[in-house]
């Protein structure tokens, strides 16, 4: 690794630009950049649907960002921030592989500059305040019954999901029934990766809804008188981070909302930063096309001048063939039918990424097992079906020099004029319309099912004035519809809507697909991380 001193000197950057968190990672204090500008194309990383076999997105997207720098560009990437949930479940870290990978890893992926905890104590200190006010009856006709905000922590715990809180007696505030989310689906982490100053900061948090007096009438942070002190708490997280690649690019890692349960993208700011510092920026939307992308589209680029130029789906022979019904344990095996079988995942989310306009190049992501004729099947019926390309990149094995033939493609694709964009719905149609129009391009479906609860939630909303808010989907990652046992591409089905909830400060209505849980819950083997002698972390 070089200092991060010298990894910033190509961008314009010196060290009086930086808050330094030792020597190899930073922050960027935005005060730096009042009003950056935008000279830069924005490349939208995304994927197939998640399988068992590994896409390697992250991997792909970090190796891109070396082949554009030994291409002897002026690069960026920016990545979300890992969270302790996936770390010591079974995801794991969030940091690539390989030879592809951001440093310093462990860092990165444990603690790194503390943007997580300070999300959760601004939650939690919400959470806090909110029951003191109720408790003491300090605003008219809200009590502790009314409340909705519930608290967070960073590491998956399924005993916290439904609790009861005030046992022991009234001085322990009433009796009620609450629980917990996970901090990459707090409100809060939401609005910091999409707020783009502190006065948008403080503007949105004002705005989160904590519960409803007994009239019905929204309770808000802001009556709550929490913002300031929130703000404090926030004050140095919505600073972007800098780090590094395994080669030596710049990559700004900031943010970390989850994918299936928020919208999965990393930070306004560090998008914005990397546009006004480089010439090509790539960002990494979370899970596959039909939740990150389609997310970082309505959500995070209609609103906030983030046009991407162009679109990178990350596919595997290994993940293919799973989605044609391969077991995991069978990947290893040759078998062209299966691969054939599996395509129509893949086929399905280019068209998804081209329905908005963007060019879709599919990097497909080689692992030693795979075939000439597995892999032939994989680019042609890409291109066949409308990828601008399908180029084979081997950014573990390789690093960039494994991506150059992947970056000259994105370059060739990027060179035209930039491309006019197509939203899938407009924001003045009702909550039902949005969720159809998902339902039908993105997830494949012939309608909605809409549970009594979700029906009774929509007409409150609705007339609250919040029906003209963009759609953010919880469902599950590992599948295209809501249930997750549906692999490939799901026909013939009704996706279904058992709740609806709303973010009001990050700016978006988001319904519950199915029976996604907003707190998971740790694998039967979670993973086992240790140090040795010297702190380094063993495991990771």
């Amino acid at each position: 690794m070089q200092p991060i001193t010298e990894i910033i000197k190509p961008l314009g950057l010196s060290s009086d630009d930086l808050i330094p968190y030792g020597k190899f990672k930073a922050k960027i204090p935005l005060s730096n950049f009042s009003n950056p500008t935008k000279k830069g194309k924005l490349i939208v990383v995304t994927g197939i649907t998640p399988t068992p076999a590994g896409e390697g997105k992250t991997t792909t997207a970090i190796g891109i960002t070396q082949g554009m720098g030994l291409l002897g560009k002026n690069v960026i990437a920016t990545l979300r921030e890992p969270s302790l949930g996936p770390i010591f479940g079974i995801k794991g870290g969030g940091s690539g592989g390989g030879l592809s990978k951001v440093e310093p890893e462990d860092e990165i992926n444990i603690h790194f500059t503390g943007d997580a905890h300070a999300v959760g104590s601004a939650h939690n200190l919400l959470s806090a305040l909110t029951d003191n006010i109720a408790q003491r009856g300090k605003l008219e006709d809200f009590s502790p019954s009314g409340i909705t905000w519930r608290r967070v922590t960073d590491v998956e715990d399924r005993a916290l999901r439904d609790i009861m809180t005030g046992i022991g007696g009234k001085n322990n505030a009433p009796i009620r029934q609450t629980g917990f989310d996970i901090v990459t689906a707090s409100e809060i982490m939401a609005i910091l990766a999409l707020s783009s100053n502190l006065e948008d900061l403080r503007y949105r948090l004002g705005k989160i809804i904590v519960g409803f007096d007994k009239k019905g009438t929204p309770i808000n942070a802001n009556q709550i008188e929490a913002v300031g002190s929130m703000m404090a708490l926030l004050r140095q997280a919505i600073n972007p981070n800098i780090v590094q690649t395994s080669e030596g690019q710049p990559v700004i890692v900031h943010t970390g909302p989850f994918g299936n349960i928020a919208h999965g993208c990393s930070s306004v700011v560090g998008d914005t930063l990397a546009l006004h510092l480089s010439d090509y920026v790539f960002t990494e939307a979370g899970f596959g096309a039909d939740l990150g992308f389609e997310k970082f589209m309505h959500i995070k680029s209609r609103f906030n001048n983030l046009e991407p130029s162009a679109a990178v789906i990350v596919a595997s022979v290994r993940a293919v063939k799973s989605h044609g019904g391969v077991k995991t344990k069978e990947l290893e095996i040759p078998n062209e039918k299966a691969t054939i079988n599996g395509m129509p995942n893949l086929i399905h989310l280019i068209k998804v990424i081209k329905s908005f306009g963007l060019p879709a190049i599919v990097a497909i992501n080689k692992f030693p097992t795979d075939t000439k004729e597995e892999l032939s099947v994989l680019k042609n019926l890409s291109e066949d079906n409308g990828a601008f390309a399908a180029v084979e990149s081997d950014a573990f094995q390789e690093g960039g020099k494994g991506t150059i033939d992947l970056s000259e493609s994105i370059i060739k694709a990027t060179n035209k004029e930039h491309p006019k964009i197509n939203y899938l719905y407009e924001n003045n149609m009702s909550i039902k319309e949005k969720v159809n129009n998902l339902a039908k391009i993105v997830y494949n479906a012939n309608g909605v099912k809409w549970s009594s609860q979700a029906e009774k939630r929509i007409k409150e909303y609705e007339a609250y004035g919040w029906g003209g808010l963009p759609i953010c989907m919880a469902k599950t990652h590992l599948s295209l519809s809501h249930d997750r046992s549906k692999k490939g591409l799901p026909k013939d089905y009704i996706f279904e809507i058992s709740d609806v909830r709303a973010s009001i400060g990050a700016g978006f209505i988001y319904p519950i697909a199915g029976n996604i849980v907003t707190m998971p819950g740790l694998p039967s083997n979670p993973r086992k991380l240790d140090t040795n002698n010297n702190s380094e972390i063993i495991g990771l």
